[in-house]
């Protein structure tokens, strides 16, 4: 009896060890979120402190403020991920 969800030709179960072992690269995630927030963060100040500026600048600003604020609680989480695996 075959299984509906598995293709024709296709082994059923897992096949290999790489679930089980697999590993994400969380130094690489936490250094690229730290980067955005900081780069994000330094166009948002800078947008929002420009002399007259024009009003797509502020909504700039305000996506880029979001963007660097959302890049510091993805590093934060990603630093506690890497304290708990340390463990």
């Amino acid at each position: 009896m075959s299984d509906p969800r598995v293709p024709p030709g296709q082994p059923r179960g897992r096949t290999g060890t790489e679930p089980a072992t697999a590993r994400s690269p969380l130094r690489l995630r936490l250094a690229l979120a730290l980067l955005g927030a900081l780069f994000a963060g330094a166009v948002a100040v800078g947008a929002l402190t420009a002399e007259d500026r024009p009003g797509w600048l502020l909504g700039l600003g305000v996506v880029l403020g979001v963007l660097a604020v959302v890049g510091l609680v993805d590093a934060l989480v990603v630093s506690r991920r890497i304290a708990r695996s340390r463990g």
